[in-house]
């Protein structure tokens, strides 16, 4: 076991120049590198979603969107093309920008940014956001700047979504409204046109037409019997030249008895405005008068007695049946349009339930959208007075006082384990390509004999001392040559501040 310590030992040894090489410049690289790169200072500011602050069952915000949704919003927004340009040219970030092309400060902004939403069920949440600067003033000057905007734009979100479910809602029912008088009007249209046959007077107008169809009954009755007793009265004068008559009567008391049943019979079918009723009430009162005066028309003690009462008798049958004959068309008319009205109710029912129904419809939307507004007006104001949920600065952006990156102890110690690994990664490749036999196990390996004994490769003294120089000059590239290059490259072509700043950049290793 001793013997193979040894052996990698002499190997190591034997290696050493490239090792040393290796590592020492690779640990020199990295110790530079930390020494050189500048300062990072990382401010941050912590923003907390805060619930309404007033309750959801008295009274609810229209902005419906959840906290988290809400949040990645404003985080897509915020890191917009023109409002990282804006801000950079604001703030002078990053430091080279006047070198930089639009779209490699956008993507350095977006690298030095890093934002982190938590939360989740039962739980408050949250959004951190940091930014990385070389300078701790203008670090905290962005955080600054993305602060102002991010409650702008949560102010103006909010305000502008429940404006605009005011809005929404407040045309809704000015064209509800609209249509509600529209549909109003086609109703009311509707009625006056059909006023006669609607379905709400159907059964009045059937018990008129009941009613009307027992008068026709009636007065067809009486016209026959009216008729009868006039073929009677001719049949008795003719045959006995008399006529036969109660108690005895002048004639005007008989066509006082006329006009009164006469206006009896006006009096069930037309109201005493009536013009017909008036014109015969004034007849009654005439005749009335005649009678208590008990004047005699002139040519009475000339005429027979029997005949003029024959004369009278007719010509009141011929009044009364002319009387009834015309009240007998106006019946008819009266029903024929009842009949013709009951006929089109259903048709017209069906029209105005349609109409009617479309008119429900409209008042129940109108009625839902006024009780919407009247949320929405409630939202409005809550978002307007910020009583609804909101945004809150839990930690306000602060210039860092110390740097928080790099670490340069860790980049240091890092490159220098990086570089020994390296370097024995080296000797081990080198080892493995070479296969030169420097044992006798390797004697034995490789041909399968064992020697009866081996004589080691003797040097020169001048083989010595060039693998001495060698060695020498080995470490010499190592500890100086290759420092000097580097600090060559970070004087005279670019600071190794700059290149690890870029690489950083391009691998995306801010924030």
């Amino acid at each position: 076991m001793m013997h193979e310590v040894k052996y990698a030992f002499a190997i190591f040894l034997r290696r050493l120049p490239w090792f040393l090489v290796v590592a020492g410049g690779i640990s020199t690289l990295a110790i530079l590198t930390a020494i050189s790169l500048p300062p990072a200072y990382v401010s941050q500011v912590r923003l907390l979603v805060e619930s309404s602050q007033i309750p959801g069952d008295l009274a609810e915000s229209t902005v419906q969107t959840s906290a988290q949704e809400q949040l990645q919003i404003f985080e897509t927004r915020l890191l917009t093309r023109a409002n990282l340009l804006e801000i950079s040219r604001r703030i002078q970030v990053p430091e080279n920008v006047g070198e930089m092309s639009p779209d490699q400060i956008v993507d350095a902004m977006r690298a030095r940014t890093s934002i982190r939403i938590s939360g989740g069920r039962q739980e408050a949440t949250l959004m951190l956001i940091s930014f990385e600067a070389t300078d701790a003033q203008k670090a905290a000057g962005v955080l600054n700047e993305y602060l102002t905007l991010i409650l702008r734009e949560e102010a103006q979100y909010r305000t502008t979504r429940a404006g605009q479910t005011q809005e929404f809602f407040d045309q809704e029912v000015n064209r509800l409204g609209s249509e509600l008088s529209a549909q109003s009007a086609k109703i009311l249209s509707f009625k006056n046109e059909h006023a006669d046959a609607l379905p709400e007077s159907l059964e009045y107008r059937r018990t008129v037409l009941l009613n009307q169809q027992e008068r026709l009954l009636q007065i067809q009755h009486e016209i026959t019997s009216l008729s009868e007793q006039k073929e009677r009265l001719v049949q008795v004068f003719n045959s006995t030249g008399r006529v036969e008559t109660g108690a005895a009567q002048t004639p005007e008391e008989m066509r006082l008895r006329t006009l009164e049943a006469e206006l009896s019979g006006l009096s069930s079918i037309y109201s005493d405005n009536h013009p017909r009723v008036l014109a015969l009430k004034a007849q009654v009162a005439q005749a009335q008068k005649l009678v208590s005066a008990g004047i005699d028309q002139d040519d009475a003690a000339d005429q027979d007695p029997a005949r003029a009462m024959f004369s009278l008798q007719m010509e009141e049958a011929d009044t009364r049946l002319a009387f009834l004959e015309e009240q007998k068309a106006q019946l008819e008319a009266q029903m024929q349009t009842l009949t013709e009205s009951i006929a089109v109710t259903p048709a017209n029912a069906i029209a105005l339930d349609a109409l009617e129904r479309d008119h429900r419809n409209i008042q129940e939307q109108y009625n839902q959208a006024v009780d919407r507004l009247a949320r929405a007006s409630t939202g409005e104001r809550i978002e307007a007075l910020s009583r609804g949920r909101r945004i809150t600065v839990v930690e306000q952006p602060t210039a860092p006082s110390a740097p928080t990156k790099p670490n340069r102890p860790l980049i240091a110690g890092g490159g220098t384990f990086l570089g020994i690994a390296v370097g024995l990664g080296l000797i081990f490749a080198l080892e493995m390509l070479n296969r030169t036999v420097r044992r006798p196990a390797d004697l034995v390996r490789r041909l399968g004999v064992t020697p009866i004994a081996t004589i080691p490769y003797l040097r020169t003294r001048r083989q010595r001392m060039i693998r001495r120089l060698s060695f020498g000059a080995a470490v010499l590239v190592g500890v100086t040559v290759i420092p000097a290059m580097i600090y060559l490259l970070h004087v005279h072509y670019l600071p190794l501040d700059l290149i690890a700043a870029r690489v950083m950049d391009k691998l995306h290793l801010r924030g």
